[in-house]
């Protein structure tokens, strides 16, 4: 299949404290209406708090083979960054070489409790994220 340069997902903005899958391959349509996502290469991600306050970003690859449910707390085993934002921060998420999910992979986002050495209480958070990438269509 040709690979695609399209828009994988429109700003996905998760308030409070959630954890959410935010991409599933195979199962996800991505922006624009282009069609269902299979191999998809993610470049990077862009968080950006929109709240009044600190909160905790963090992003996780769950792999296919993850019966668990994207739902309540994230699995830690599963996490490749994770950053305090103050309000109206910006964070870039980047890799030297795009990473590759295929057939049920999944992106998870969370959005949490600083600790308590930075401050804020993750509640009247906001963060927009931005997945950077390609995929096959």
């Amino acid at each position: 299949m040709p690979l695609r340069r399209t828009e994988l997902l429109n700003i996905q903005s998760i308030t409070g404290i959630a954890t959410v899958g935010i991409l599933t391959i195979g199962t996800t349509q991505t922006a624009g209406g282009v069609g269902i996502a299979s191999t998809t290469y993610i470049r990077g991600v862009v968080m950006h708090n929109t709240g009044i306050g600190t909160a905790t970003s963090s992003l996780y690859i769950y792999p296919s083979e993850t019966s668990s449910p994207v739902t309540g707390f994230a699995i830690t085993s599963y996490r490749i960054a994770r950053v305090d934002l103050a309000s109206n921060e910006t964070f870039f998420f980047e890799t030297n070489y795009p990473m590759v999910l295929t057939s049920q992979d999944k992106l998870v986002v969370e959005v949490g409790q600083p600790s308590i050495s930075v401050g804020g209480i993750g509640i009247g958070s906001a963060v927009n994220y931005l997945v950077l990438g390609d995929t096959d269509i």
